[in-house]
């Protein structure tokens, strides 16, 4: 009778199970919005072709060394958007700010209501270097700003001068048509978002800080860009407004002993202690786990994946975190099938610099490695380091923090008004026949400065550009980084609408 009951037990705990999935499944209708009308913005496309060409033509380069950084790039660019945008540099008030070099930019466009909360848009000014070794790669110059076969060509075309110059065309042309919005609107362009921007982005968000600013009503930074196929299992267009980014830490690894003559090695040379640390943290990643940011993002693409899929899409969209089943587990085997999705389910490894020796038959007294780690939330700076001890576990092996470390960001609302005023937007300027999901940014942005601190809880992050197929990610950081003209135009009517819906918010 015993083993009876137990049984029993089992049997109705799997129908209720089976009942609970058939309740996600039955609630878990679509989170689309409804289709709006579309808005046309006429733009002068060549002129501003044109003015993001010769941006792109200034090297403004953030190298990995600091000490090499073109203090003239960025005066030059600084007189470009002077030059370019007149009636902007007449309306809006400028402020040159950094900390120790002074290159960042923060524009106030004084609003009708001083007392409403504050819109801050986001850009960066540098770039990343060209790899060595690629440059005849490129079909056109890095940085050439040629204009040809529809594109724009060069550094910058997407990542991120194209978001600077595209909501400063939209900016100017408000201005001249007499329009001021009713809450201020901040622009703020960093110096160095491409080495983690503790000099520039950094910097402002302390000002701001001192300054007594309580409240920013929403931020809008660079992320994804609207593509076909972006996202594993969605051919559709996609529109990814991040509402979260991973944090960010890299650490040193270093070995210091003696060195000497290759004819006499010792048992342990200096880079096999490395080689072995480096393969400990490989084959020991971080912990997999399912993030509240995740759920969000598969409560809204969940409905719009195959459906013989929908039962394990619904269990993650309205699973418990203190509760792992069987169909999260077999999502997170899925997700680590594609790097994209892989990188959404655990703070990743990346083994990224190396040093040591400088001649093949001398045993180098030192060896150096430099680890990046990606932090998921609920994960730390002290953690993630402490994990990496752990795994290590040899105390020849140094361990130091020598980045701009910063742990992950909070998770903005994906229901509210401000979502729905991007979505609104997007929708607006790109159409209504694309899938508009939150997730999470697996790299990172300037706005993390800002998430970083209570001014700031609705920070979003969406690079406003439609490119053409998902392979074009390797654009960015990569070789022939271009941008359609006709695209530029719609990134520029994007921000030209937004500023209207801003009146609504």
């Amino acid at each position: 009778m015993r083993l009876q009951s137990v049984k029993k037990t089992i049997y109705l705990s799997y129908l209720l199970t089976l009942s609970t999935y058939a309740n996600h499944d039955n609630a878990f209708d679509s989170m689309q919005m409804a289709d709006v009308a579309p808005i046309v913005v006429k733009v002068d496309i060549d002129a501003a072709a044109k003015r993001l060409s010769n941006a792109i033509k200034i090297p403004t380069i953030s190298h990995q060394d600091r000490n090499d950084f073109d203090k003239k790039a960025f005066k030059d660019y600084h007189k470009l958007l002077e030059d370019s945008y007149p009636t902007i540099h007449k309306t809006m008030s400028k402020e040159i700010l950094g900390d120790p070099r002074k290159f960042s930019l923060l524009y106030t466009w004084e609003g009708k209501d001083p007392s409403l909360a504050p819109i801050v848009l986001m850009a960066h000014q540098d770039v990343v270097p060209v790899v060595p070794g690629t440059e005849k790669q490129w079909e056109h110059g890095a940085y050439s700003g040629d204009i040809s076969g529809g594109y724009i060509w060069g550094r910058g075309s997407l990542d991120d001068k194209l978001m600077i110059h595209a909501m400063m065309e939209a900016i100017e042309m408000k201005i001249k048509d007499g329009f001021q919005p009713t809450r201020t609107v901040m622009l703020v362009l960093g110096q160095d978002e491409e080495v983690g921007g503790p000099e520039g982005v950094e910097h402002i968000v302390n000002v701001l800080s001192e300054r007594g600013l309580k409240e920013i009503a929403f931020i809008l930074d660079e992320a994804a860009p609207l593509a076909p196929g972006l996202f594993p299992g969605i051919p559709n267009n996609t529109a990814l407004i991040g509402t979260a980014e991973k944090g960010y830490l890299s650490l040193e690894l270093k070995i210091d002993a003696e060195g000497g003559h290759s004819a006499m090695p010792p048992n342990n040379s200096n880079i096999g202690i490395l080689a072995k640390a480096i393969t400990k943290l490989e084959d020991n990643p971080f912990p997999y786990k399912i993030t509240q940011t995740v759920r969000d993002q598969y409560r809204f693409m969940g409905p719009e994946l195959p459906k013989e899929k929908r039962a394990m899409y619904a269990a993650v969209a309205f699973g418990d975190d203190d509760k792992v089943t069987k169909l999260e587990k077999k999502f997170i085997e899925e997700m680590k099938k594609n790097p994209i999705t892989h990188a959404m389910v655990h703070t990743t490894t990346a083994v990224t610099m190396i040093n040591s020796g400088v001649k093949e038959n001398v045993l180098p007294p030192s060896a150096t490695a430099v680890v990046n780690f990606r932090l998921l939330q609920g994960d730390t700076i002290d953690s993630a380091t402490k994990y990496v001890r752990k795994v290590i576990n040899d105390e020849r092996v140094q361990i130091k923090d020598i980045s701009a470390s910063i742990n992950p960001s909070n998770i903005s609302d994906s229901r509210g008004s401000e979502y729905k005023l991007i979505e609104k937007t997007i929708r607006q300027t790109f159409g209504n026949d694309l899938i508009v999901s939150p997730f999470i940014v697996v790299g990172g942005a300037d706005a993390k400065h800002f998430a970083a601190t209570p001014m700031a809880q609705k920070v979003y992050r969406f690079t406003a550009v439609q490119v053409e197929s998902a392979a074009d990610q390797k654009r960015w950081h990569g070789v022939n980084e271009r941008v359609l003209v006709k695209e530029f135009g719609r990134s520029i009517a994007f921000f030209h609408t937004l500023l209207d819906n801003l009146e609504l918010l």
